[in-house]
């Protein structure tokens, strides 16, 4: 049983990681180099990070119960968790925070492109928060990487 909640753990951060790091460090920045219409762009890269943040809960709360299930985890699968726990808080921050604002000022400029209305500077200071939660999400996504393949290394040795 240890084996297999490990393999699905891998899974889950596997995904979840490798989901973040494709969506916000390659797709995200193709669509706005490759399509000529910054806001086709944008909406394509806002749907793609809502899948994103999605698969970031489903995968974060799986892997919080796999933890929760191995009680006697060591100081690395506690730690983990802890690590998952912050992703979700920031995953639930942007999604349920701050992309709402975005999208209530797209709403109200519509169908003006929001960075040519009065309301552009606004959602600038809204998409950088949004983008800085992203990247912290990216790197503690690292960490858990790092982490998920010592504490997998260490109980392949024990």
């Amino acid at each position: 049983m240890v084996r297999f909640l490990d393999a699905v753990q891998a899974i889950a951060v596997t995904l979840w990681v490798g989901a973040l790091w494709t969506s916000g460090l390659v797709v995200a920045p193709l669509l706005f180099q490759t399509l000529s219409d910054r806001t086709l762009a944008g909406t394509v890269a806002g749907r793609l990070f809502e899948v994103t943040a999605f698969i970031g809960l489903a995968c974060g709360i799986s892997i919080l119960i796999i933890c929760f299930v191995r009680r006697r985890a060591r100081a690395a699968q506690r730690y983990l968790a802890w690590l998952v726990a912050a992703m979700l808080v920031l995953v639930v921050i942007g999604q349920f925070g701050i992309q709402p604002v975005l999208a209530a000022i797209r709403e109200q400029v519509h169908p003006q492109p929001v960075m040519d209305s009065a309301l552009g500077p606004r959602f600038a200071f809204w998409h950088m928060a949004a983008t800085l939660l992203y990247l912290c999400q990216c790197l503690l996504g690292a960490a858990l990487v790092i982490m998920q393949h010592t504490a997998g290394v260490r109980s392949g040795a024990d």
